[in-house]
């Protein structure tokens, strides 16, 4: 019987390996549900990467086996095995097929990196609100009137992703204020004084977010959009995307920030056009209302019960429990 050449072995298998790879690192089930333009830019690399991986992991397990078995010790051989000098061909290949491949990589990450908006030139508008409330900046010095800190737009150099080449230049549709703190996020709204605990945005509408941290980093990541970018103190930085997909998605800290860092979590909340002109709405008038209440109640005039019963809620304890305390007090 004719042996089968090993020129001929190595072309199968690396058919099969290439196959299976490919297979496996375009319909894995790794990643969560694609809710932004930047997603599929995202998945796509890691696609790429995910499919070499496998396809290295299956040739160098692959051949370990494939020795384990042809030359594995027989019963009754106690010889020496060959001796083996090197191969200068080989350690070439094996070097420069990952040099190889790690450049392409790095040019590949550089375009999508660019397509993103990661290249948007330093230096875009950030409402004044946003600045003034950052520790160590003049602006926060020169601000008095409430009005002008929401409405007047300043110059802040910023690092993050901004626009994409498609909409460089061009001014976002919605811009967010976002603060992080030990341990939530805060989102203001500066064209509409709406402050939330929640990230409300439009679908399809290209949202800018001005990150800050009132006190150590923090990381503003929400994986469905896949996107994650630093929240510093002192130092502002930019996150500008369009979602996709109309949903609730989580939105983590992914910096460790202290001994709460893992409850420090709340969710951005994509909804039709229609429906954010809604909310918008109904959170205008709620914050307006309550607003009213607070200038019409003089504090010094309302008992302690009194002053905390609204937040008996936010406390864990009933209004009951409350008066019980205050009177023992």
């Amino acid at each position: 019987m004719q042996q089968v050449p090993v020129s001929l072995w190595t072309l199968v298998a690396g058919i099969v390996v290439t196959a299976i790879s490919i297979w496996i690192g375009q319909n894995h089930t790794l990643m969560p549900v694609q809710a932004s333009l930047q997603a599929p830019l995202v998945d796509g690399f890691f696609n790429v990467m995910f499919t070499i991986a496998i396809a290295l992991f299956l040739v160098v397990e692959g051949t370990i086996v494939v020795f384990l078995i042809q030359f594995r010790r027989r019963p009754g051989d106690d010889t020496d095995g060959v001796r083996v000098e090197g191969n200068v061909p080989l350690e070439v290949f094996w070097t420069a097929i990952p040099t190889v491949i790690v450049l392409l990589l790095g040019i590949y990450s550089v375009d999508v990196f660019n397509r993103m908006g990661g290249f948007d030139p330093a230096g875009h508008p950030h409402s004044a609100a946003h600045v003034a409330h950052m520790p160590g900046t003049a602006l926060a010095a020169t601000l008095s009137d409430t009005s002008q800190a929401t409405t007047a737009p300043t110059i802040a150099p910023t690092i993050g992703i901004g626009a994409s080449p498609q909409t460089l230049n061009k001014p976002a549709d919605l811009v967010v204020d976002v603060k992080g703190i030990q341990y939530a996020w805060i989102f203001n709204y500066p064209d509409s004084g709406i402050t939330s605990g929640e990230l409300h945005i439009p679908v399809g509408a290209d949202v800018q977010l001005n990150l800050s941290a009132q006190d150590v980093i923090h990381s503003f990541w929400v994986p469905n959009f896949r996107l994650k970018q630093d929240a510093l103190p002192g130092i502002p930085t930019e996150l500008r995307f369009v979602a996709t997909k109309p949903g609730t998605y989580p939105v983590v800290c992914a910096e460790l920030c202290g001994g709460y860092h893992g409850s420090m979590r709340t969710q951005v909340i994509v909804h039709t056009p229609e429906e954010y002109d809604s909310w918008r709405t109904e959170n205008q008038i709620a914050q307006q209302q309550n607003l009213n209440q607070v200038v019409a109640i003089n504090p010094a005039d309302l008992s302690t019960s009194e002053f905390l019963a609204p937040h008996t809620h936010d406390m864990g304890i009933s209004a009951a429990t409350l008066e019980s305390v205050v009177m023992s007090h």
